[in-house]
């Protein structure tokens, strides 16, 4: 599982390219990509760190 941090560069298979705005450790993180700003949950599905 890997470990995001605030400001992380993100892409994720449906909503694209994001960056990491909170970090809920173990938890979800909280990502904005742009026209929208999703909390994706642990085993953060589809979500890679660039």
């Amino acid at each position: 599982m890997p470990d995001f941090e605030v400001q992380d560069l993100v892409s994720h298979d449906k909503y694209g390219l994001g960056s990491v705005i909170r970090v809920e450790k173990d938890v979800a993180v909280v990502v904005d990509f742009g026209t929208e700003t999703l909390r994706i949950t642990v085993p953060y599905a589809k979500l890679v760190k660039l």
